[in-house]
């Protein structure tokens, strides 16, 4: 097995934009550069890493599985370009770091990961709570910087932020039930379907403005905190749901248990940034915090 670092970046391209076209855009190369590199690593590998149809790409459960060493290995080689262009701080320091519970598996992981190998020596404390929370901490001084849900911050004016990710809604589905053969799913066929919706940051909120555009909301059949919870209960059939692409995980241990659908109209998006104090200089270990974070989306969108 003898991948190279250019077919995973071409592999993670393609994975994200759901084609050969758009990762052949992304590096400025041509389709077939981007098709051989690809079927060169299936064949490394020895399994299919996409389905290939008329309308683009589908990541196979394969391929999910692959994607997650992929972008290890390329932040991996991230960090180590780093390590030589900028040196870690020497000197000890401190980061106080705030969350919101939806993004704290799911972007901040990585993230933190990244920072406190480049920067071994800062003391990091974090806490997870409701974004309102996690805003009166940053304008109070509390806090130097918070990952979270950036789509509806309440005092725009006293924060700044930066956007690392922007993820549709879309509908889970159990294998098996009647809207999985369409692509995309219409709202009204929703009308009747037992809902599992999940109650974290803006998810209910925004849900419940979405379906009540129908009139006649479907039946909420159980609320939950908790993403894997959410999980299985769709794939053990009890209900669908309609939640942000970022936690979608085919490969989890309930994931393959499920379909995701786009659903037409116009749904709203989830952007999950980082945020600090406007006006205040941030000081070294957070400014290495944000730029890490911005290298990291960076890495992402290639």
């Amino acid at each position: 097995m003898s991948f190279s670092i250019r077919q995973l970046h071409y592999f993670v391209a393609a994975a994200e934009r759901g084609s050969i076209s758009g990762a052949a855009q992304s590096f400025n190369i041509s389709q077939s550069s981007v098709t051989e590199a690809i079927k060169a690593l299936e064949s490394d590998l020895g399994v299919a890493l996409f389905e290939r149809h008329s309308r683009g790409l589908t990541i196979t459960h394969k391929g999910h599985q692959f994607l997650r060493h992929a972008t290890s290995i390329l932040a991996s080689v991230s960090d180590a370009r780093r390590a030589f262009v900028e040196p870690p701080d020497a000197a000890p320091g401190r980061l106080h770091l705030g969350v919101t519970s939806l993004v704290a598996g799911y972007v901040l992981s990585d993230i933190l990961a990244r920072y406190r190998r480049a920067y071994p020596g800062v003391q990091v404390t974090a806490i997870e709570d409701s974004g309102e929370y996690l805003e009166h901490l940053l304008i109070g001084g509390e806090l130097d910087v918070a990952v979270m849900v950036v789509s509806n911050l309440r005092d725009p004016m006293a924060l700044q932020s930066e956007i690392l990710e922007v993820s549709p809604y879309r509908l889970w589905l159990p294998i098996g039930h009647r809207l999985e053969t369409p692509d995309s799913v219409a709202l009204s066929d929703l009308l009747g379907e037992p809902l599992i919706m999940l109650t974290l940051d803006e998810i209910e909120e925004a849900t419940g403005k979405l379906l009540g555009a129908l009139g006649s909301r479907p039946p909420v059949a159980f609320r939950t905190r908790s993403v894997e919870a959410v999980r299985s209960l769709v794939a053990t059939g009890a209900g669908i749901a309609i939640l942000p692409d970022l936690v979608y995980r085919p490969w989890s241990l309930e994931g393959d248990r499920i379909e995701s659908r786009d659903v037409s109209g116009s749904l709203p998006v989830v952007q999950v940034g980082i945020v600090w104090r406007r006006g205040s200089v941030p000081q070294k270990t957070t400014a290495n915090f944000i730029e890490l974070a911005k290298a990291q989306r960076m890495l992402r969108n290639r």
